[in-house]
């Protein structure tokens, strides 16, 4: 019976290639606009690229012939003709390239698996539109016979959090799952009153069963959580193994899997056909938020201002395992407030419209982490295609690095009425005006008398190239959101555009070359110091300049209003000097633009500690709103205490405002010594390592951990930092000790010569004043 077309749009959830039955198949699951659904094609076959001029060598090499080769009209970045080699199954296609590129072939483009070259020629990232015939007798609606292409699709994604809670020794008690309109917690024990919604389970075995029930009925499109793959679901699918089980959780019925990392057995993949399992932590990584810890009770509490149902957060398994034996309830309300947390958090930050913009502006997966190198090759690969080129393979040759950002050397003082000026995306706008682009390089260095000339020898073709395109292409869309107010389309678009200097700086991309990286950093050089040139003709004194940050001291008496007017004369006049400048000496439209960002009313620019060097990217200033704005000090640095925050904000406030500090300082020593301040005394730190792997550098943060531990045994608990985690501590007469375990006096010395001294020798000298004279007759007191 002949099954009629069918058509729609749907959005990508998962996409694997695999070999069955002698020949490769694909296999897409979409969110549809008729719900989840399947798509098979299987008449794709698997290809790399060769030498056309090793093609017969090649062929006589292989044991196995491919299913078909022929040359195509693309070429090699060296312009070398190549032809293709496809074959029927995945297995043939990776032996082949194995046994080529042991015999000394170049095989090109054979790391880009079969599904990824099947949506990325086509041009299909996140959204497409397909078109296919029903499967016959499928339970699942499946598509075969697919053909798709691209669309703009927005999709409605359901979604579940998950969190369990179980033993120090991996023992499940109970499963939290919620939805927007739905909470329930599968628990282990009999059957008593509670507030919260729990499924009672008589034991381990029926608790993984009911889950099974539980995601049948609920059938998520996407599942998140808090560490959620690396921790719940690998503890899942430990306990089903245990208990001989396979965990049905994906679409169809299928098996999860999760699989260890070869390089990091701690970390590793989980596979849910059908669905998508995305960590909180990851996503809020991949989104550029940073916070001093990214534990659930921390981002809940920076984010929601609310946290954890629990008493004792310092002893959680303790409290867990106590209310399984004995307040079941309350065991439920907690696993369920952490479900929520995460449904809260994901809410707030709108990361799932961020990732799914990502995925539909890359291809990259909702649940990819990093993959700025792929996101590129994705976008980058099917156009250089289309130009009659193939993609270079990695190479090992370079080894000239590229530059950094600028950094200009800063002239330390406490200034009146200095202004910013940023340049707008100062990277992506060279990319754009100066025509850096791969495709470019090789196309103007084989035609150099016209190109642009770049850095190291690189040159740019002036109409052969891609990425300028794709960068104004992105930043009209960025335009667009920002206009919208759609905070998420705008910070997806930004990451991905400020992501391409860094994919072309990294040796671990295929089209990484040091003329191209360099012809953006040192391209940025070029400007800032010509721009702080300008500045100077002006009769203004440039202090400091950063990456695309200029910062003018105007040095004369001004209002807000005034300066905040010449700052927006100096940006004008900037824009359309680099205007006249590229248009009459390279013949360029200036796509850069610098912006006036900040009017500081007072500014300190301090020097390297114990140097009369200017620092670099630290400051503090006084902006027009009277806001004190701190960048690189001690005070928004996570490593420094709560005291040292104290202590320099209130030094900036008064120095600023023209108040003598000397008393603030000697009422923060007293108090210090007091014991007034012992709260903020702590410091948190991140072990980097696992605890053992210190061995010859033991900085305080180990010795505090190790001291933890020791009497976290002693006492019969879970050790807490063997494998990396922050630490509290406190520094002591008898060395560092833990916050939780502190038996020794503070040794308050340690905390005036460490915590406030540097701080004060890097403002009072400022306006006059020495810490060491200050502190000396309040110190003769004690």
């Amino acid at each position: 019976m002949i099954q009629h077309l069918q058509q729609g749009q749907g959005f990508l959830l998962n996409a694997t290639s695999y070999d069955r039955q002698g020949r490769a198949h694909i296999q897409l699951y979409l969110a549809s606009e008729q719900g989840p659904l399947r798509l098979e094609i299987s008449d794709q076959q698997p290809l790399f690229f060769v030498l056309s001029s090793e093609l017969p060598a090649a062929l006589q090499a292989l044991t196995t012939p491919p299913a078909r080769y022929q040359d195509l009209p693309l070429k090699t970045f060296q312009q070398q003709a190549v032809s293709a080699l496809y074959f029927t199954t995945i297995e043939q296609h990776q032996q082949a390239a194995k046994r080529l590129q042991q015999s000394g072939f170049s095989c090109f483009e054979h790391d880009i698996k079969l599904h990824e070259r099947f949506l990325t020629e086509r041009f299909c990232y996140g959204s497409l539109s397909y078109q296919g015939r029903l499967k016959p007798h499928s339970h699942f609606p499946c598509l075969q016979q697919v053909k798709i292409k691209a669309c703009q699709y927005a999709p409605s994604l359901s979604v579940l959090s998950l969190d369990i809670e179980c033993s120090e020794q991996g023992q499940l008690y109970s499963i939290g799952l919620a939805t927007k309109d739905y909470q329930r917690v599968l628990m282990i024990g009999q059957e008593q009153p509670a507030s919260t919604p729990i499924s009672w389970v008589e034991n381990e075995y029926a608790l993984l069963k009911k889950l099974e029930q539980e995601f049948a009925k609920l059938d998520p499109d996407i599942i998140i959580g808090w560490n959620v793959i690396n921790f719940d679901f690998r503890l899942l699918a430990k306990r089903a193994a245990l208990h001989g089980i396979k965990l049905l959780l994906g679409r169809e019925q299928s098996q999860l899997r999760w699989r260890e990392r070869s390089d990091n057995p701690q970390n590793g993949f989980v596979s849910l056909p059908g669905r998508v399992v995305v960590d909180g932590i990851d996503a809020l990584k991949s989104a550029t938020y940073q916070f001093d810890s990214f534990s659930l009770e921390h981002v809940a509490q920076q984010l929601l201002q609310r946290g954890k149902l629990v008493d004792e957060v310092g002893d959680r398994m303790a409290e867990i395992t106590h209310n399984f034996q004995h307040d079941k309830p309350q065991l439920a309300a907690y696993n369920l407030e952490d479900c929520q947390l995460v449904l809260d958090i994901f809410q707030h930050t709108q990361i799932l419209d961020y990732l799914c913009l990502r995925s539909q502006l890359t291809g990259l997966m909702l649940d990819r982490s990093g993959g700025s190198v792929a996101a590129f090759t994705n976008v980058y690969l099917p156009k250089l295609h289309r130009a009659g080129y193939i993609a270079p393979n990695l190479s090992r040759d370079f080894i000239a690095d590229s530059p950094g950002g600028y950094v200009m050397s800063s002239k330390p003082g406490l200034y009146h009425n200095v202004l910013v000026l940023d340049f707008k995306s100062l990277y992506p706008s060279i990319i754009r005006t100066f025509k850096v682009d791969p495709l470019g390089l090789v196309e103007g260095l084989a035609e150099p008398e016209q190109a642009i000339e770049g850095f190291r020898g690189g040159k740019f073709s002036r109409d052969k190239h891609f990425l300028p395109g794709i960068i104004e292409q992105l930043w009209q869309q960025r335009d667009q959101a920002k206009a919208n107010h759609d905070k998420a389309r705008s910070q997806a678009i930004k990451i991905l555009m400020n992501s391409f200097y860094g994919v072309l700086g990294s040796t671990g991309c295929r089209f990484h070359d040091p003329r191209l990286a360099s012809s953006i950093t040192m391209r940025g050089h070029q400007l800032m110091q010509q721009t702080a040139e300008w500045i100077r003709q002006q009769g203004h004194e440039v202090i400091y300049g950063d990456t695309d940050s200029t910062f003018v001291w105007l040095n004369q008496q001004l209002s807000a209003d005034q300066a905040q007017q010449i700052g927006q004369q100096l940006a004008a006049g900037i824009n359309q000097y680099w205007r006249e400048k590229l248009a009459t000496e390279m013949q360029l439209e200036s796509h850069l633009e610098i912006e006036f960002e900040t009017h500081f009313s007072r500014f300190l620019m301090p020097t390297i500690r114990g140097s009369e060097t200017g620092s670099k990217k630290r400051y503090a200033g006084l902006d027009a709103h009277n806001k004190l704005i701190i960048k690189g000090l001690e005070t928004v640095r996570s490593d420094w205490t709560e005291l040292a925050k104290h202590f320099q904000t209130g030094l900036l406030e008064r120095v600023f405002s023209d108040q003598d500090p000397r008393a603030f300082v000697l009422e923060t020593i007293a108090k210090l010594l007091e014991g007034e301040y012992d709260s903020q005394l702590v410091y948190r730190k991140r072990l980097r390592r696992n605890l053992a792997d210190y061995v010859k550098n033991v900085p305080p943060q180990v010795k505090a951990a190790r001291l933890a531990d020791q009497q976290n045994q002693a006492l019969g608990k879970a050790l807490q930092y063997q494998n990396k985690g922050s630490i509290d501590y406190l520094i002591t007469l008898n060395g560092p000790e833990p916050l939780a375990y502190q038996h020794s006096h503070i040794d308050y010395q340690h905390y005036l010569d460490k915590q406030l001294r540097p701080i004060a020798d890097a403002i009072l000298p400022f306006v006059g004043l020495d810490f060491e004279q200050i502190s000396s007759a309040q110190l003769g007191l004690f």
